[in-house]
């Protein structure tokens, strides 16, 4: 990978922020293959949350195992690290369907939290959506799951070789979770980067019992930053960060069903930490164009996205639960086409440009005019 010190003759860098959600981060994972497809990019820190974390630790890994190998090879590996790892959860899903509901809930659970359970439309779905809710609020995962099992952390060790990965010194991943005792981000990166630190940034707290780290405990990283934004801006030189975005900012249609509304909540929410990084990312850019600010000091941020758009706003949240081939190739399919239209129009502004209107797409009307 990088130092971030290359010379004029090798691609442009940049950091790369990953959303988490479900199993649509597939469609991460089908951004990810063809910008290592194209090969003119490269990478020097990854910042994910959830299947974020997962998409990251899969892409590392796959370079960490082509360490020494030419750039294309690396990149390869890189790409078949991540098929094996979403053919994998196809695969896991498939055998999850075969067994009884009760062996069965806790895996699509992770990848889909409560919407796994509310999220059908069917009329057939209302009584058992009802029973769902009853379950959801009386029942903890202390009680439902006491001995908490969860499938993907057996799953994970098998795919990721995390001490190589700890090893590996030319790519910086960081992994976030939410601390439970202090409601704060924390950021797990180098020999703190674990399969417990990834299964804590995926622990839903209604689902999995808080997952236990050097004494403290942790939930899901949505809830403090979806992806973490600031280890990007603190720990790489690389002023370029590329958010591939899978949790939809805006939604014209009013939410009126109990499952609706509910998965535009979880959206919300786990939209949350983002926009008040995108927030203070706008501020000090401003502060810098105005002169108050010490360039040497403070970083310029470029921020670039890549999203699905109009088409990923068609699958509603509570999709993320849904492990099926057809749905995460889908996914893929859709994520590989919006990184090469986004490299065909874009790819000239990293290192040059924001390529986003971070005013327009993340702040809100309350945001401070520039001053006179």
């Amino acid at each position: 990978m990088t130092d971030a010190k290359r010379s004029a003759t090798t691609p442009p860098i940049v950091n790369l922020a990953l959303q988490g959600g479900g199993s649509h981060g597939a469609f991460t994972w089908g951004v990810l293959d063809a910008l290592l497809e194209d090969g003119r990019l490269d990478f020097e820190g990854i910042s994910g949350t959830s299947a974020g974390a997962m998409n990251a630790v899969a892409l590392a890994h796959g370079f960490a195992q082509a360490e020494g190998a030419p750039p294309a090879a690396a990149r390869d590996s890189a790409r078949q690290s991540l098929a094996d790892f979403w053919e994998g959860v196809v695969s896991m899903g498939a055998l999850s369907n075969t067994l009884a509901g009760a062996h069965k809930v806790p895996f699509d659970l992770l990848f889909g939290g409560l919407s796994a359970l509310t999220g059908s439309a069917s009329p057939s779905q209302i009584l058992s959506d009802a029973v769902t809710s009853f379950w959801t609020q009386a029942v903890s995962p202390y009680q439902s799951n006491p001995l908490d099992i969860n499938p993907l952390r057996t799953f994970l060790e098998r795919q990721i070789d995390f001490e190589r990965l700890a090893a590996y010194q030319p790519l910086k991943v960081f992994v976030v979770a939410t601390q439970v005792r202090s409601g704060k981000a924390e950021i797990f990166s180098g020999k703190r980067l674990t399969a417990d630190a990834v299964m804590a940034s995926a622990c839903l707290p209604t689902v999995f019992q808080a997952v236990e780290i050097e004494g403290e405990h942790y939930w899901d990283g949505g809830y403090a930053g979806n992806p973490a934004i600031h280890p990007l801006i603190y720990e790489c030189t690389s002023p370029d960060v590329l958010l591939v975005q899978i949790n939809p900012i805006h939604r014209n249609a009013l939410p009126t069903t109990a499952a609706g509304i509910l998965d535009r909540l979880n959206e919300i929410t786990f939209n949350s930490a983002l926009m008040a990084e995108m927030r203070a990312i706008d501020f000090v850019k401003r502060l810098l164009v105005e002169g108050k600010l010490d360039p040497a000091r403070y970083k310029n941020v470029l921020m670039h996205r890549i999203d699905g758009g109009g088409a990923l706003e068609e699958y509603p949240a509570s999709s993320k639960s849904d492990t099926d081939s057809k749905l995460i190739h889908t996914l893929r399919d859709l994520g590989r086409t919006c990184a090469k239209r986004w490299l065909r129009k874009h790819i000239a502004s990293i290192g040059v440009e924001c390529s986003i209107n971070i005013a327009a797409d993340y702040l809100d009307d309350l945001r401070v005019p520039p001053a006179a």
